[in-house]
């Protein structure tokens, strides 16, 4: 299983300088929790909501003077569409981060997020008990 069986291919994006406001707005009509920055497709940054509620409210800040490229994590760490699901987690883990662009070429193709491979892990333990459950003797 590959990155590419994973990922989410609609990645919610916007340009460096967008408003800080605006991206708070579309993480809340898209509900989702970051805005991959671009730049003639490729990832050059991400804000996350964590970024707004401690880099801009929680400083007094304002949201509509500022534009992402003032507050995103420039340069993100990405993953490879082709990468292994094991390569995917030392990544995270490398990065210290929950949610990565996934590129194919440095071009943006998805993301991908902890919450993702949760939801895998989930259902490969449904199936694990599910097959435990055929082969347990009746009570």
């Amino acid at each position: 299983m590959t990155v590419a069986d994973l990922m989410r291919e609609d990645v919610v994006t916007a340009r460096p300088d967008t408003a800080v406001g605006a991206l708070a707005r579309k993480m809340g009509d898209e509900f989702v929790g970051s805005v991959v920055i671009e730049r003639d497709g490729r990832p050059v940054g991400i804000v996350t909501d964590r970024d707004i509620a401690l880099d801009v409210v929680a400083e007094g800040r304002e949201p509509d003077e500022l534009v992402a490229e003032d507050v995103m994590t420039s340069d993100p760490a990405t993953v490879s569409a082709d990468a292994g699901v094991m390569d995917l987690v030392d990544e995270l883990v490398q990065a210290s981060v929950r949610r990565m662009p996934v590129v194919d070429d440095g071009d943006l193709v998805g993301i991908i997020t902890f919450d993702d491979l949760v939801v895998l892990l989930s259902t490969e333990f449904t199936k694990i008990g599910d097959v435990v459950d055929t082969e347990m003797a009746p009570y």
